[in-house]
């Protein structure tokens, strides 16, 4: 993985992606690792697409210390007024994705995508996306993967939502809980404790869950208020679980809102629940629910099928609101689909079309305990044939949504959609548990 992390890191730019840029009088350059000032410019532009204010020093200087991981891309038109700011950015980076419990694949991340409002509309997003994906193709990514502001960018370019999420906001006083009593101990810690703890746990169980990723650099320390830049930091608290035995089973950070009308219905924030154990889980989220003053526990990146559901008697006392937040791309079929595990023995023939024509072709795969995929001309005759988009097929890898549903919906075809359901399906359901 870090051979392939680094290959992609220093990879030279797409050669498509250069010429379209100089025809248009722009140029497209990566931000060199050591370029200290170059990367403060390309963070100003990162900065203004998201609205947020301009950079301070020590946002610059946290910024280049903890995002060398990155590649970073700039577009520059010489002719703007602040020419050494770049009209768009973009980022990605090698980590790992879990498609099934206890197997992951490498995956290019992408994040910080921008562009100017000055330079819209002139295909600078289409140009900067399909030779980065591209360039991780041929270096053998077998999937893309991103989380998104504006969820209507990027299925033109073969990005589906892969992986709902859930935010809840929960009324204490009428969420009577019915859940287990955890055996374990909670005591309170700090936060660079509860960051150390979540880095470990989160490794540890990561690939159990199909979705979640490797945690990016700077996000723990950003998630605890642990790095210089950090906004608010005094306002969280860490609580840790441990189990009779002594062992760190979970850690939870939130912060609190005092309600100045009804001081006894304060609102508390979670950051992140971070449990390795049904123990823990159930320990942590029973304390926040019963934190003192406090009427309303909001949370967010929960899963769409959350265990707190089933601990709580009331489950009105929840308000829940489902949103697409993890967009997966696929990019090698056999790669992808031979990563994933099958409950059942089954062939299927699938017809994958894809718009920048990187993963197009026909496939036949082979489910069961070891899965196999073959490359073929023409789909065989006697087993089910599905046509496909690369999107959709990238929406079903994780079994977070089914091929009767897409089918249903006219966004895939076949003549025995159920059975196609039953070789995709997951008993897992998929989940990131942050942004990225």
């Amino acid at each position: 993985m870090s051979s392939l992390a680094d290959q992609f890191h220093s990879a030279a730019l797409d050669e498509n992606l250069t010429a379209a840029f100089d025809a248009r009088g722009l140029r497209a350059a990566r931000v060199g690792d050591d370029d200290r000032d170059g990367a403060h410019r390309w963070q100003d532009a990162v900065a203004r697409g998201f609205l947020d204010g301009e950079p301070t020093e020590t946002q610059y200087t946290e910024s280049f210390s903890r995002s060398g991981y990155r590649r970073k891309v700039g577009v520059y038109d010489a002719a703007g007024m602040q020419a050494e700011v770049p009209v768009a950015t973009f980022a990605s980076w090698a980590t790992e994705v879990t498609l099934a419990v206890g197997s992951a694949v490498p995956m290019c991340a992408v994040s910080a995508v921008t562009v100017a409002p000055t330079h819209r509309r002139r295909g600078i997003l289409s140009t900067l996306m399909r030779g980065e994906l591209r360039t991780a193709a041929a270096l053998g990514f077998p999937i893309a993967g991103l989380t998104v502001s504006e969820s209507a960018i990027y299925g033109r370019f073969g990005f589906a939502p892969a992986v709902a999420a859930t935010s809840w906001e929960i009324s204490t006083r009428r969420a009577g809980w019915i859940g287990p009593e955890a055996p374990g101990r909670l005591d309170y810690i700090t936060r660079e404790q509860g960051r150390d703890a979540a880095t470990a746990l989160h490794e540890r169980i990561r690939l159990t869950t199909p979705g979640e990723i490797a945690m990016p650099g700077g996000h723990w320390d950003r998630t605890f208020g642990t790095r210089p830049d950090a906004e608010k930091a005094d306002k969280l608290r860490v609580v840790q679980y441990r189990s009779p035995d002594g062992d760190v089973e979970g850690v939870a950070v939130y912060s609190i809102a005092e309600d100045d009308d009804d001081w006894a219905a304060s609102t508390a924030t979670v950051s992140r629940v971070v449990a390795a154990t049904d123990a823990a889980y159930a320990g942590l989220w029973r304390f926040l629910l019963s934190l003192d003053l406090v009427g309303i526990v909001r949370a967010s990146e929960l899963s769409v099928d959350e265990p707190l559901w089933w601990m709580i008697d009331n489950k009105r006392a929840a308000r829940i609101q489902t949103k697409d937040h993890h967009y997966l791309r696929i990019l090698d079929v056999p790669a992808a689909l031979e990563a994933r595990h099958y409950d059942v023995d089954d062939a299927i023939a699938l017809e994958v079309s894809d718009p920048l024509g990187i993963a197009d072709g026909t496939f036949v795969l082979s489910a069961g305990e070891t899965p196999g995929v073959d490359v073929v001309d023409d789909p065989p005759l006697g087993i089910p044939l599905i046509r496909v988009g690369v999107a959709e097929l990238s929406a079903m890898v994780l079994g977070g949504v089914s091929p009767v549903t897409l089918a249903r919906a006219g966004r895939i075809d076949t003549d025995d959609p159920h059975r196609v359901a039953r070789v995709f399906a997951s008993t897992t359901t998929p989940q990131l548990s942050f942004w990225y």
